[in-house]
């Protein structure tokens, strides 16, 4: 991706490479209409695992982060300490912190208003931000995104905590398999590059390896090791191949 560093303050389609408001809106809607729904999935799966409605929606209203509510009420669910599955759920949700240093330099908000935007960076609003040529059509982007997620995930999470108590035992039903089967379908569109295919592949090889001889929610801990070895090996393969061409750089030459 390029880097940016100032992005000009178009105003709605203005400006060469500018982007209609309305197209934002209409994409920004899109991607919040979408994963807002899951948040059904959360709700039922939390009070499946034994969460209080109170909690199943505090969760939603003030954790407001996919990947780390699930994580959490995974780990509960599968008998696993509630220490270790706040462990687990904070360092999925520790990447939403460099998602904000990016975003700081893209929205330039003023400093009132910052620790309300902070609730509202995640995976969803950074992906429509990033997308837009201009600030006018980031700020839109991630608002729109921010407002329809924050306000669907929540209601979604109420009616699906509600749904769950209904219906009763949601193992019954195979609804215990929502969240994984979400968070996925969330994941899956991301993996573009080969590295990042490959940091996901032993992920999960930890994560599946590890889980029948560690306590739950240990093993998420452990498949988090996946990104800075597979970097690691990377790292390693570059500066080989450096190096092999920095030796047969002066015998090419020679041959010559």
């Amino acid at each position: 991706m390029t880097e940016q560093t100032a992005l000009p303050d178009a105003p709605g389609a203005g400006g060469a490479g500018g982007k209609p408001d309305a197209a934002v809106v209409r994409d920004a809607l899109g991607v919040g209409v979408a994963v807002g729904l899951s948040g059904f999935a959360f709700g039922v799966t939390s009070a499946g695992s034994g969460l209080t409605l109170a909690q199943t929606c505090a969760l939603s209203l003030l954790v407001f982060t996919g990947a780390s509510q699930f994580a959490l009420v995974g780990a509960l669910a599968a008998g696993g300490n509630p220490l270790t599955a706040a462990a687990g759920a904070f360092f999925l949700g520790v990447r939403n912190a460099f998602y904000g240093l990016r975003l700081s330099q893209l929205l330039a908000l003023p400093r009132a208003v910052r620790p309300f935007a902070a609730q509202w960076v995640i995976d969803e609003t950074t992906a429509v931000a990033l997308a837009q040529p201009t600030r006018r059509s980031v700020r839109i982007g991630f608002t729109v995104t921010g407002l329809t997620l924050y306000v669907l995930w929540n209601l979604t999470t109420l009616l699906g905590a509600l749904g769950a108590e209904a219906i009763g035992d949601t193992d019954a039903w195979g609804l215990d398999a929502a969240g994984p089967a979400v968070f996925l379908a969330l994941l899956a569109p991301m993996l573009s590059t080969t590295t990042e295919r490959a940091v996901a592949a032993l992920a999960v090889l930890l994560g599946l390896g590890l889980l029948p001889v560690l306590p739950a929610g240990v093993p998420v801990l452990v498949a988090a090791l996946a990104a800075p070895l597979v970097l690691w090996g990377r790292g390693r393969r570059v500066g080989a191949g450096a190096d092999a061409a920095d030796h047969e750089g002066p015998a090419g030459e020679g041959d010559r």
